[in-house]
Order: structure tokens, then sequence, then C-alpha cells
């Protein structure tokens, strides 16, 4: 494995440097308050192919690799964890769902779209009674002709509100067996499918949550995704590298509270002498920068394995676990450096101590992360 950044490493990580300067960073604090997402800026994603990094070419996207697509969540999210979030969950959700289990037709009829950001997509498993057990889903779609008929709701669903498209896996069968779901392409303004209520979020609060409500809501059979009974381990599949996506937004978070931290702790006087020069500081500098090293490491490293299409359920745990944990420890050091300026919103660290908590608990938490690496090692 090669840990260098190849050329087009480089230029994604330039160019989204340069982005994030002139049209995230001056408004993201607004967006943050007022919880608004910015819809505007994931078009110009879209224009820079960010929206469909993993997307051949024939189908309109960037054609990239995952490292490709790891350097880009990081560089968005060392500025903004919210950006970093909602670029990843298009990415790597809906838009990665039908990438790899559509058909042809399908593919050719969202994929463009999606890939330049022409329509955002949305992604529903999660409900409210199964988070962790997805198994247990009480949404159903029940045959009826040439459709399927859906009632039910999910709940925490990134874009659920703005999303021109969701993918949804819905219980064809039943309750908690594991090839008795099914996946769904929907499209905003299908009869009987709307958004819910949008949840109010101690952080990521310009990546737009919402529930997506299902009141029978006709659902032609074109738009199921592989066969029937197929949903809940093509969703399993979409995780396994959805995980890489968090890992490096948990990353992404990390760089951007300990770029801040080393920052301040130069400038920061304390004694007559820079803070940076006191023990206590200098060793938590010390901490973040190896944990981070690390996290990026198991990151690229199941980036590698899944560009090699081999399978990464261990070693996407591994990230997931490991990065969302760093971000966490690292922010809340970044906090304490900072003191009581750190406590407040006129410095950058609160947002990323705020953003990095959703790491541990998004696509999957800590504590199912250690379940499948436990299962996977103990096989």
């Amino acid at each position: 494995m090669n840990f260098t950044h190849n050329e087009n490493q480089v230029m994604i990580a330039d160019m989204i440097r340069k982005f994030g300067e002139e049209h995230i960073r001056p408004k993201m604090m607004e967006w943050d308050e007022a919880q608004t997402f910015p819809i505007e800026v994931f078009k110009k994603l879209g224009e820079l192919g960010l929206m469909g990094v993993l997307v051949p070419t024939e189908y309109g996207g960037s054609g990239f690799g995952y490292s490709e697509y790891v350097t880009a969540i990081v560089e968005l999210s060392r500025i903004c964890g919210s950006i970093g979030l909602s670029m990843a969950a298009h990415n790597s959700l809906c838009t990665g769902h039908i990438l790899t289990f559509g058909n042809e037709e399908q593919k050719k009829k969202y994929l463009p779209k999606l890939a330049t950001a022409e329509w955002i997509g949305a992604w529903g498993l999660t409900e409210v009674g199964t988070g962790s057990d997805s198994g247990g889903m009480n949404t159903t779609a029940v045959e009826e002709g040439d459709h399927f008929v859906l009632n039910g709701s999910k709940n925490f669903i990134t874009h659920g509100k703005s999303g021109n498209v969701a993918v949804v896996i819905a219980r064809t069968g039943k309750k908690g067996d594991s090839h008795g779901m099914t996946s769904f392409i929907i499209e905003k303004g299908t009869a009987g499918f709307t958004s819910g209520r949008k949840e109010n979020k101690l952080g990521m609060r310009a990546s737009e949550t919402t529930e997506l409500i299902f009141d029978n809501c006709k659902v032609h059979k074109s738009q199921v995704m592989g066969k029937v009974g197929d949903g809940f381990v093509q969703a399993m599949k979409v995780l396994d590298g959805g995980r890489i996506s968090i890992a490096s937004l948990g990353v992404g978070i990390a760089k951007g509270a300990y770029d801040a931290s080393v920052k301040y702790a130069k400038e920061r006087e304390q004694f007559g002498k820079p803070i940076a020069q006191f023990q206590a500081i200098a060793f938590k500098l010390a901490d973040m920068a190896t944990e981070i090293e690390a996290a990026e490491l198991l990151t690229y490293k199941a980036a590698d394995l899944k560009n090699r299409g081999e399978k990464v359920t261990k070693e996407g745990a591994f990230a997931k676990y490991y990065s969302s944990e760093v971000a966490v420890r690292v922010s809340t050091d970044a906090v304490q450096i900072f003191g009581g300026y750190g406590y407040t919103k006129d410095f950058p660290v609160e947002k990323y101590y705020r953003d990095s908590k959703l790491c541990t608990i998004g696509e999957g938490t800590s504590e199912i992360q250690k379940l499948v690496i436990s299962r996977e090692i103990l096989k």
C-alpha cells in the first residue's frame, strides 16, 4: 500500500481548501445556528464532481476510487462537519446503493442526476423503534398488482425533506427475516410519500435530518432494486462502505480541531510564554497528532481494500470505530486547550466538539462496530 497521496488526491484537497474558504467557512456558523441546509453549496460541489466521486464517467460521475473519496470527505469535514456528512451520505448511501445494486436502466436514469447534484439523494433504513436492530423494521411494502404499497415511516434521514429521490428499505416478508426486506427507489412527489419532523440536533446542524412518511405510497415494481427480499443484505453491504465515509468524517473533524488547537497554543500566552511551551498542552497535542495519524491509516487501509474489491467488513468497522472515538477525544481536548474561549461560539472548536459526537452514532454506533469486529475476529 502506497501512503503517498496521488495526483488526484492532491488536486482534490487543494480544490476543496480553496472552495471551503470561499463558499463554506464564511457562512457555516450562520447555517449552524439557523439549521439551514445550504443546498446551493452542494450544487456547486456537484459542479466540481464531488457529489459523484465514485460514479463512473459514463454515468456523469468523476470515476475516482475510495482513496480520492476519503480525501474529499476529510478535507470538507476539516472545515465543516455538516457539509462533510451530507456529501458523504449522498455519495455512499443513496448514490452508492443505486450504483452497486441498481439495474442498467435505473443507473442511467438516476446516477447522472445524483452525480451532478441536479438531484440530492436520501437513504432510509432507520426507524423510531429500530435503530441498531434494523431487521425489526415496521415499514411494510405489500405487493398489489404491478406495484408495492408502502406504509410506515423512517427517521433520522439525511436530506429527508430536500432530497429529490430516496432509496428506502421496507419489509416485504416476516419481521426479523434478513431476506424479508426489499429496496425501493422512490422519487419526491410520489403520492403518499412525504417528509415529516425535522430534528433539532446538538451538532451537524446544517445537515438536514428528518422523517420520511409513507401513507399508502404506491411504488411501481420497476423501482425495486435487485430481487425482492434482497434489501437488508444490500443495506449491510452499503453500510460496509458507508463506514469508511464516517471514518473519513471523523478524521476530518479531528484534523480541524487539531489544526485550530496548534494555532491557538502557539499564539495564546500565559505566564509570559505561549501555552504550547507548557508540557500539559504540548503532550495533549502529541496525543492528538498520534491518534489522528492512526485513525487516518486505518481509514486509508479500508479504502485500499475497497478499491481492490476485497471484503471490508472488519476493516471498515475498525476505521469507523476508532476514527469516530478519536474525533470526540481530539475535539474534547481542543476545547480544553482553548479554555473558556473554547466554550464560546466565537472560536471554532466548540463546533467540532458538537459535530464529532454524531460519528460515534451514525451508520452503526461504536457498540455495533465492536459487535461487528468481535464477530469477524471470532469466526
